[in-house]
């Protein structure tokens, strides 16, 4: 004999489709364990203090107003801050900086090897330094070295042994250039507001005014404008071509048994 079935329980609706699952309101912060990254952190401090070092010791050595009208003081002082910042995250094991920053942070510095190495040093440049310019001494020798080579290459290992790959992105090339062209509008009015025949008016031979006039200064802007972008966009290929090297095992707290038998 059965027992009778119950008169109380409701009538289930009818399903009439497979529901769709709903959006997790869980951050991925609140799954995967955050990783610490002690060493890329301490790297990071130790160029961001060199750099400070390097830009401080520039500004006791000429002034304050001259040395930070550089292109190369400029952009050392931002990889210090972004660099400091950085490494504050990797240290708490917290989220990256936004790639716009750090992207833009390693474009102008690689941008200030180059144009140094290339464009300003180099014996067959049209443009290149002369005088005591060309061959500085003493501290002004270390502070150049500094700030034209081994703070850009310490910028790049960042970039390629303690960095995530693929983070870099194409819509952000062209607004990493709006800094470059504020830095062409900003020699134009400082030349403007230095009396003309005042030494280092013009700070780089290639926007010397008054040896190319405007129409030549804008010539190689825009020319170098252009190789900026072409820099850019390379550095974001390389980005997403690269291996990556911090890759971490996740951590999901059970492991899996092969089958037995």
């Amino acid at each position: 004999m059965t027992a009778p079935i119950p008169r109380d329980i409701p009538d289930l609706p009818a399903i009439p489709g497979v529901p769709a699952f709903l959006p997790s309101p869980v951050p991925a912060t609140a799954v995967v364990t955050p990783v610490r990254h002690p060493v890329a952190a301490l790297y990071r401090v130790l160029v961001a203090l060199v750099a400070a070092a390097a830009v401080t010791v520039e500004i006791l050595l000429t002034s304050p107003i001259r040395a930070l009208s550089y292109f190369a003081v400029q952009s050392a002082v931002l990889l210090a801050a972004v660099f400091l910042l950085s490494a504050r995250r990797a240290w708490k094991a917290r989220r990256p900086l936004p790639s716009a920053l750090t992207g833009a942070t390693l474009l102008y510095a690689t941008i200030t090897a180059l144009v140094y190495h290339v464009l300003l040093t180099n014996a067959s440049s049209p443009f290149a330094l002369t005088g005591a310019a060309a061959h500085p001494t003493g501290w002004h020798a270390v502070t150049t070295h500094l700030l034209h080579t081994a703070i850009p290459a310490a910028a790049v290992a960042d970039w390629l042994f303690l960095t995530a790959p693929g983070r870099l992105h194409l819509r952000q090339a062209a607004t990493w250039l709006l800094y470059p062209l504020a830095y062409l509008l900003f020699t134009f009015t400082r030349g403007e507001l230095i009396p003309p025949g005042t030494p280092g008016r013009y700070l780089y031979p290639f926007l010397d005014v008054d040896l190319h006039g405007y129409k030549s200064v804008l010539g190689n802007a825009l020319l170098l404008g252009l190789s900026m972008y072409a820099l850019a966009i390379l550095l974001i290929a390389l980005d997403h071509a690269r291996p990556n090297p911090i890759r971490h095992r996740a951590k999901t707290g059970f492991r899996l048994q092969p089958p037995v038998g």
